[in-house]
């Protein structure tokens, strides 16, 4: 009788993903809770990245831009909490939003706003509903509801697909980005259980707890 292979060793995670998410949270304190539900291992692995200046043809600031990849190998236990934390933020997080939910939410957004033209025919009216439930249907329900917030806070006219786009890739930005390193955490070749990798990221999680 052959002798069992060895699993690897559970890593739980703090806490889980949505139990300490909140969208209302400024985008720093957001994300700083989800990556605090991560076990310091991994926080230390997304959180590994380089930020550097960018600025524009003139030499204007236009803001910092971070530079991150995934180690070359992943302890199976970290590799196996990062696809648990994924798939939590996946479903809860940034699960797409209920197309009839969004149809009634833009059609109050559109009864704040005033058209930029002459009103459509009722016909082509359901066309455009149609397409911005199919161009916005993507995206979660929070942050759909975040755009539109910000849009009649702050505009007069009733906002293009593409407008409204650009206010919910804004507003998932973190999550997406967290959601991707993790993605690629999870499918990193994993180091031998025990070996000189998670050695290597035990001794980068002290330093990052330590502010090191």
């Amino acid at each position: 009788m052959g002798r069992a292979r060895p699993t690897a060793n559970i890593v739980p995670l703090h806490a889980s993903p949505l139990a300490v998410y909140d969208p209302t949270l400024p985008p720093d304190q957001q994300h700083g809770a989800l990556v605090g539900a991560l076990p310091e291992t991994l926080q230390a692995i997304v959180g590994n990245g380089t930020s550097r200046a960018c600025f524009d043809d003139l030499g204007g600031f236009v803001g910092m831009r971070e530079t991150w990849s995934p180690p070359a190998i992943v302890d199976p236990a970290d590799a196996e909490a990062a696809a648990r934390a994924l798939a939590v933020i996946e479903r809860e997080i940034l699960a797409p939003v209920d197309p009839g939910w969004l149809l009634a939410r833009l059609l109050a957004l559109f009864a704040h706003c005033p058209p930029r033209s002459t009103p459509l025919d009722p016909a082509v009216e359901r066309i455009v509903a149609s397409d911005w439930a199919e161009d916005l249907g993507e995206y979660p329900q929070w942050s759909v509801d975040q755009a539109v917030r910000v849009w009649r806070r702050t505009k007069k006219w009733r906002p293009t697909i593409m407008e409204m786009r650009a206010l919910c890739d804004e507003a998932i930005a973190i999550e997406r980005t967290l959601a991707e390193r993790l993605r690629q955490i999870a499918a990193v070749k994993p180091a031998e259980a025990g070996g000189a990798g998670r050695r290597d990221f035990r001794a980068l999680a002290g330093k990052v707890i330590r502010g090191i």
